[in-house]
């Protein structure tokens, strides 16, 4: 009977309550029991949720990053055709128009997937500055990139210039010192292009999307496994590469338009 009381005084101790006991007697719930029961209740979530969790926020920049990737590099295939004749890319915006519904709906997810992606990144921010309220005494920039530092405020830049871009060659809106003309696309970029201060917010907004996608595509190699010290150097470089080669594909039709090589 001691034994029994000298037992619940230190589980009394233990559970830092002197008015709740213990049982003394041992659990009998076994482990095939426990995985049973996860069995018969397994674990969902909803999409509320999923949204509101950090880790499902850098899932959704993640996916919408790899569905803006996939515009812009057939986007600027498409553009690449202003180096031939007027035609092709004539007939490529007569396409495109004969979409109809279809095009405009991929547009709309399109304008959708930037507008998750900035807001998943500017609510990752703050989440972090509050986990942080007081920041680093001295600036940490070992592990980071300028590319990095820039990513919350080159997004809603970029997604000012596509509204802008859109009003000008697509709705035909916004074209300074020219006249649109419906259908005529290799007109309508030469024309619009040929204004120094169009190109030259063109090119800014081009070369911030780069910067954007070199830290992204380096985000991407990272979120699915690839980061490894051998490979990190390498991984790196390819996404400065492909960001490299996406920028001048884009900046090289205003710079051929001022220089006189498309007319």
């Amino acid at each position: 009977m001691c034994r029994f009381a000298t037992q619940n005084r230190v589980e009394e101790l233990e559970n830092g309550s002197s008015h709740t006991l213990r049982s003394t007697f041992p659990d009998t719930t076994t482990g095939e029991q426990l995985m049973a029961t996860a069995q018969v209740m397994p674990h969902q979530t909803d999409p509320v949720t999923f949204w509101q969790s950090s880790n499902g926020k850098k899932v959704v920049m993640a996916v919408t990053g790899a569905m803006m990737f996939a515009f812009i590099c057939g986007h600027m295939l498409g553009n690449l055709q202003m180096y031939e004749a007027p035609e092709h890319i004539n007939a490529y915006g007569h396409f495109l128009h004969n979409l109809g519904e279809l095009l405009w709906i991929e547009r709309g997810v399109f304008l959708l997937a930037i507008a998750l992606h900035i807001l998943a990144a500017v609510q990752l921010a703050l989440r972090s500055q509050v986990a942080r309220p007081i920041g680093y005494s001295r600036s940490q920039m070992i592990n980071s990139t300028y590319a990095s530092r820039t990513m919350y405020w080159s997004g809603p830049i970029v997604l000012a210039f596509i509204i802008f871009h859109l009003l000008q060659f697509t709705a035909g809106y916004i074209h300074p010192h020219a006249q649109f003309v419906a259908g005529d696309v290799y007109n309508n970029v030469v024309s619009g292009f040929q204004v120094w201060w169009v190109s030259a917010w063109y090119i800014f907004a081009i070369c911030l999307l780069g910067l954007h996608l070199s830290h992204g595509l380096w985000s991407m190699f990272q979120s699915v496994g690839l980061a490894h010290p051998r490979l990190s150097p390498l991984l790196r470089k390819a996404a400065v590469a492909i960001a490299t080669l996406i920028v001048l594909g884009y900046i090289s039709i205003p710079i051929s338009v001022l220089l006189g090589f498309i007319k």
